[in-house]
């Protein structure tokens, strides 16, 4: 996710139990022009394996070039975004863009399966509009069809949002469409589900009903990166507990501490940079939701430009609310 999943932020995902994270999605163009700033999203570290660096693009030799590049920093995967809604990638032939043009989407996979010997990985959607919701008469849905091309273009994984490109973020994720692809028994590799997975009981409930071999987390780790040991706590009970800040406002406010400090030190402690960089998530912190009279607060909040300024009004936020949102 762009400007979210930063080495700042996979670092504490990792250290509260995700089993995986993925870079920033990576402009195929800008890493062929050698981009500076483009270049630096490919910073990986081995405390955050496996490791997945996203790239997208809509040609598929720039995409296989740019996989070339990519694998030079030994991810564990590179995956191919096949997904993004937003105007400027999916409406540039990108991102969810290829739903409209899926032969180019499968020349895009397999040219970059070629070119690399890192296993490659998707993510896609349900398909463009709502048309391709409904299977026309004797034929599987658009999404199942999909995902048994895009294995025989040799995609080693392929993780599905269930929504339409249409659709964006509006609307409840369909997880029916990825039970039927993950059920199809021609399938042979991990079918990963995403899409409204926020809560520990939602994800056990897509595990045990839809049987995907994985979830992927997206929107609802925004200031909580913790939810991964309350998801695996809750998955695995009989596992020794990961420890997390949950329930306790003063330890979640440590944790947006420590993600502002190390967002400054990848920023090249730029303190404003820094700050600005990890802004979006202590915005959508889940332990700021509810509180009594806290609209001026949090405009403060997302208004403080320096360290000792955003640390003052978190400490005041935890002495004036503590523990309860009342």
């Amino acid at each position: 996710m762009e400007d979210v999943t930063d080495p700042a932020f996979r670092h504490l995902c990792k250290r509260y139990g995700a089993d995986r994270v993925y870079t920033e999605f990576v402009n195929a163009d800008a890493l062929v022009r050698d981009v500076a700033s483009t270049m630096r999203k490919l910073t990986i570290n081995d405390a955050e394996r496996p490791v997945a660096i996203q790239i997208y693009g809509r040609e598929p030799e720039a995409m296989a070039d740019a996989a070339r590049i990519v694998e030079q920093v030994k991810p564990d995967f590179i995956d191919i975004n096949f997904g993004c809604p937003v105007k400027k990638v999916a409406g540039k032939g990108a991102g969810a863009g290829l739903l409209r043009d899926v032969p180019k989407m499968l020349a895009i996979a397999k040219a970059v399966v070629e070119a690399v010997h890192t296993p490659v990985t998707a993510k896609t959607r349900l398909g463009w509009d709502d048309s391709h919701l409904v299977p026309t008469a004797g034929q599987v849905p658009f999404v199942v069809d999909l995902a048994e091309a895009l294995q025989d273009c040799g995609i080693a994984e392929l993780a599905i949002h269930g929504r339409t490109r249409a659709q964006m973020y509006r609307g409840e994720a369909d997880w029916t469409l990825i039970g039927q692809v993950k059920n199809n028994p021609r399938m042979r590799i991990p079918i990963i589900g995403n899409g409204d997975v926020t809560t520990p009981e939602r994800a056990k409930e897509c595990f045990d009903r839809y049987g995907v071999d994985a979830i992927m987390v997206g929107r609802a780790t925004f200031g909580c990166p913790w939810i991964f040991a309350d998801m695996k706590n809750h998955l695995f009970p009989d596992m020794p507990p990961i420890p997390s800040p949950t329930g306790a406002m003063d330890a979640c406010v440590e944790v947006l501490k420590e993600h502002v400090n190390r967002a400054i030190e990848w920023c090249g402690n730029d303190e404003r940079k820094g700050i600005v960089h990890s802004r979006r998530h202590f915005a959508a912190s889940p332990i700021f939701k509810g509180l009594a009279d806290f609209k001026q607060t949090r405009i403060a909040l997302l208004r403080a430009d320096t360290k000792e300024e955003v640390f003052s009004i978190m400490d005041d936020i935890v002495n004036k609310w503590g523990n309860n949102k009342s």
